[in-house]
């Protein structure tokens, strides 16, 4: 078995409302995690990293400690920069961005084992946006 995590950041004016989206999928392909959270003010970066850390947060407290341990996961982004900053092929530079890039790396590396990440087309991520853009246009925090 494996997860899968679709996630999507978008900001409205870049700074501007940002919206966080995430969606995690078994592989039955049942939706087993969605967040779309509200970020406020934020750049379109720090929205994107913001969607897979609340996506693995909400993900690995929807299921036993421990549970992800040996359980493969495919974290799956429209972001080319993120994704290849995860996989430690881009440095990351910007001051915003690097407390949430360690946050996202110490997050996988105490609750997940093997991790992929891949870059897909925005159509292809089509879930994780609509609801970064449902948080953006409802400014809503889901719980």
């Amino acid at each position: 078995m494996e997860f899968t995590l679709y996630a999507d950041g978008g900001s409205r004016g870049n700074p501007g409302h940002a919206g966080a989206g995430s969606v995690v999928f078994d592989t039955a392909g049942k939706r087993v995690v969605e967040v779309a959270d509200y970020l406020g003010i934020a750049t379109n970066n720090v929205a994107e990293y913001e969607a897979v850390l609340r996506g693995l947060q909400r993900l690995h407290a929807a299921y036993p400690e421990g549970y992800f341990a040996q359980m493969p996961l495919l974290i799956r982004m429209d972001s080319k920069l993120v994704i290849e900053q995860l996989k430690g092929n881009y440095k990351v530079k910007h001051p915003n961005l690097i407390p949430r890039y360690l946050e996202v790396k110490n997050v996988l590396a105490r609750n997940f084992g093997t991790v992929r990440f891949e870059h897909v087309l925005r159509a292809f991520n089509k879930d994780a946006d609509a609801l970064a853009n449902e948080a953006m246009d409802n400014k809503i925090v889901s719980s």
